[in-house]
């Protein structure tokens, strides 16, 4: 909770810069909502990397995040004017190998407590001083609820939180495009809306925050090794975030969805292999091979489909 807050202040100050950046555009409220689904989603995130891993978290939510932020762009959920790219049958195939991707990875197991893994990989890079701080943040942690759980029952309920956090994931640009498909005189310009979106991620962290601190009675475990990464982390975000708008804008919902989504699971799932160690076996090489075919497959056929 604490992690997630501290990344999603350095979110607002990225929107902050941008608002200014782009002459200070009129605020729409009903853009915090996008806000609002993005940061419920992200709640989730380090559970299910505690539970199935970066790898397989990422691939799963990214799916959901793509079919659920496709299709309503596609066809026109929740009010939006729907987008047909010039090759509907290519971006239907498109998603089809995006979501066999996703359907694929379910079969690769992570070897290994994700905890133990992480822990293991810190080790080779703290100092004594940073061993000994670590070591009496987790006494002040004590035990996650998620310890004692059966490997199965984690993988159950980090899949769940993987779908959950993608659907919301998808639907957190549809009350910016509404607002352009249905407000007269709104700005067709997608970055101008940057600031009240990162503004309603910023404000639902912190009553979350807020709501965790007094479930804690003012008692919140906050640990300040977070903050430096937490920062980087949410300006690495954000930059992206604001790239994705402008794809949005430039080759709509149903092209930059299939596109975007699918590129950081390979990247992640390429972390998990190398640096975490949370993959492991020439079987689970051999799944993820034909996934990256499937998922770079996707991606091309999506990008053709506006041409």
């Amino acid at each position: 909770m604490f992690f997630q807050w501290v990344l999603c202040a350095a979110i607002w100050i990225a929107g902050l810069v941008t608002n200014c950046i782009t002459n200070f555009p009129t605020f729409y409220p009903l853009a915090m909502l996008g806000g609002f689904l993005w940061a419920t989603g992200n709640i989730c995130v380090v559970p299910i990397i505690k539970t199935i891993g970066l790898g397989l978290g990422m691939l799963i939510w990214g799916s959901f995040n793509l079919l659920s932020g496709w299709a309503s762009g596609r066809f026109g959920w929740f009010g939006l004017h729907p987008e047909v790219p010039n090759k509907p049958t290519m971006n239907y195939i498109a998603i089809a190998f995006a979501m066999l991707s996703a359907v694929i990875w379910l079969f690769v197991k992570s070897e290994g407590s994700q905890q133990q893994i992480i822990n293991e990989c810190e080790d080779a890079l703290l100092t004594d001083e940073e061993e000994d701080r670590r070591s009496e943040e987790e006494d002040v942690v004590g035990r996650s609820w998620m310890d004692g759980m059966s490997p199965l029952r984690r993988r159950m309920i980090g899949c769940a939180l993987s779908v959950f956090s993608g659907l919301l994931y998808g639907l957190s640009f549809t009350p910016v495009i509404y607002i352009k498909d249905n407000y007269p005189g709104a700005s067709k310009t997608d970055v101008h809306y940057v600031f009240a979106h990162f503004c309603g991620i910023f404000a639902t962290s912190t009553l979350y925050f807020a709501i965790y601190c007094a479930f804690k009675k003012n008692k919140p475990e906050v640990f300040p090794s977070a903050i430096l990464p937490g920062l980087i982390s949410g300006g690495m975000w954000a930059i992206a975030d604001i790239g994705w708008f402008a794809a949005n804008q430039y080759l709509s919902e149903a092209v930059s969805f299939p596109i975007i989504t699918t590129g950081p699971g390979i990247i992640a799932s390429l972390w998990g292999i190398f640096v975490f160690k949370e993959v492991r076996g020439v079987r689970n090489f051999i799944i993820m091979g034909v996934a990256y075919c499937f998922t770079i497959t996707g991606a091309v056929l999506a990008g053709f489909s506006k041409s």
